[in-house]
């Protein structure tokens, strides 16, 4: 498994008990810790795994969190370390108990092992004062509506690349060298996971929905549209177009636009209000 991770270590922890508490473990928890060294010191405190272990890897960051970037150093490490599946799941996530025994196994069938696997995901409400109560997650079971849903046992076949999500997907490695990783010229958020997925469907990579691959994603403040990455967006979605023909974010820089943060072209490019000369 590969994390990536700046803050949120109370949601590291909540990541490493569900792992602990899963019916698989990692055979390797790759945690890149982006210009944060309490990462290591949660990482050492708390994952006590039955079996694998978990190591650290140091990503620095800079003015832009690279995630494209940390994601391609989780990977490389853990196919160093001789991984045949990567499994990353963000750090607000906590795995199902079934998530990597689910991922592993339809990684390894025939009918899926070159395909982009992605499963559910819960948004949960904000924890009580203790916290989340492991035992009764999956009664939360709520899955993002916008996303397919399989049954347990269920594997389901999709064409809709535009739904792919990097907070919780899994790949063989021979699928993770056919795409090519994340192109690190995204810095920052947004972008870098749409272009995976278009990389993955332009190299004839199938897409699959794994029942029983459940991740709950923990509550935490944002903002709707997230205004505090809108620098990284623009950018971003400058480079997408530059590689891709095509704006992404869609929903987003509309919004921007609407709130005078932005303004638009004739073509969709889009720029920066308030700041003079950026595009």
């Amino acid at each position: 498994m590969v994390t990536i991770a700046h803050g949120r270590n109370e949601h590291l922890v909540g990541q490493i008990r569900g792992l602990r508490a899963g019916t698989h473990q990692p055979d390797l928890h790759v945690v890149v810790a982006l210009d944060d060294p309490a990462i290591a010191r949660a990482v050492q405190a708390h994952s006590g795994y039955a079996t694998g272990h978990a190591t650290v890897i140091e990503c620095p960051a800079g003015a832009h969190l690279p995630l494209a970037r940390a994601r391609n150093i989780g990977a490389a490490h853990a196919l160093d370390a001789g991984a045949d599946v990567i499994v990353f799941l963000d750090v607000d996530c906590i795995p199902s108990p079934t998530l990597m025994a689910r991922y592993r196994a339809v990684a390894a069938d025939p009918r899926h092992r070159d395909a982009l696997l992605c499963g559910p995901v819960t948004y949960l409400p904000p924890a009580g004062p203790t916290g989340y109560d492991l035992s009764r997650l999956t009664e939360a079971v709520d899955p993002h509506p916008a996303r397919p849903c399989p049954p347990e046992d269920a594997v389901l076949d999709t064409g809709d690349y535009a739904l792919f999500w990097s907070l919780s997907f899994a790949l063989s490695a021979p699928t993770w060298h056919a795409v090519g990783g994340f192109c690190e010229d995204y810095e920052g958020y947004g972008g870098e996971d749409t272009d995976f997925a278009r990389c993955a469907q332009a190299r004839g990579v199938p897409m699959r929905w794994v029942g029983g691959a459940h991740a709950f994603h923990q509550h935490h403040d944002v903002q709707r549209p997230p205004v505090d990455h809108l620098t990284d967006i623009v950018r971003n979605a400058h480079v997408f177009h530059r590689r891709w023909g095509q704006w992404p974010m869609e929903g987003w820089l509309s919004a921007f636009e609407a709130r005078g943060l932005i303004t638009r072209g004739p073509d969709g490019t889009p720029r920066l209000v308030q700041l003079s000369g950026s595009s």
